[in-house]
């Protein structure tokens, strides 16, 4: 809930599962108030914490071009189109910005959907980032466009904003929340920070199936990244844990 766009699409999604006084607002929308009241760092003092999930490791980074898998156990694969920041942990523990790209964090937004606290299980699917790298200042006004492609045709097309001008929260407060960690700097780790979205087709209510590709247009990071989407076994059942 990094971006001012992003909370509505959140909210809508978990509204129907909460079990409150019609007055009060959803985690997510509390979430993203913070964001917008302190997201930004002052005097020097830390901004609001965001939240963020685990991703995976470096194993379900996907190639611009290649193909998303998602699992066969998966209720959904959505896109969700991002700026990324891209770092190295030094010899020395320092983390150093290597520069940004666009990214597709892609999600299961139907396991999501179905309880917030399943969120963090609906993170850990097959990701892309690329194809070019950004080095240096980036702009503060970032604008794109998502598509999703079926049979040759775009049956779903819509312009993203992100960059700091967006955002509730600036970059550095972000990437402080992040390393402030002492895990999140051990020398040699590269890390893949995606940024939040504000965009998703499966909020329009797109069903995407294997077979259609999406495609991230945001020129001021270079040219586009297109990568369509699959379906994978997951070669695991229950009862498949064997003792040593």
């Amino acid at each position: 809930l990094t971006h001012l766009g992003s909370a509505a699409a959140r909210d809508a999604m978990h509204q129907q599962l909460k079990q409150k006084a019609d007055h009060e607002l959803t985690d997510s929308m509390k979430m993203f108030q913070w964001g917008v009241e302190g997201g930004i760092p002052r005097d020097g003092q830390p901004g609001a914490q965001p939240e963020w999930f685990y991703k995976g490791n470096g194993s379900i980074v996907v190639a611009p071009g290649a193909t998303l898998p998602s699992p066969d156990f998966a209720l959904d694969g959505g896109e969700e189109p991002e700026l990324v920041g891209l770092y190295v942990i030094g010899d020395d523990g320092q983390p150093y910005r290597l520069g940004f790209a666009i990214g597709n964090e892609f999600s299961d937004h139907v396991t999501e959907r179905k309880n917030y606290l399943y969120l963090a299980h609906s993170k850990l699917r097959a990701c892309a980032i690329g194809p070019e790298l950004r080095t240096g200042e980036l702009p503060a006004d970032l604008r794109g466009t998502s598509r999703v492609h079926r049979d040759g045709q775009v049956i779903w097309e819509k312009p993203f904003l992100t960059g700091e001008a967006n955002m509730c929260h600036s970059l550095a407060n972000l990437e402080y929340h992040h390393f402030k960690y002492a895990a999140h700097r051990r020398p040699g780790d590269v890390h893949l920070h995606f940024f939040g979205t504000a965009t998703l087709s499966f909020a329009d209510g797109v069903r995407t199936q294997p077979g259609d590709r999406f495609e991230i247009d945001l020129p001021a990071l270079g040219a586009p990244l297109s990568n369509p989407l699959g379906t994978v076994a997951a070669n695991f059942a229950l009862g498949g844990i064997r003792a040593l």
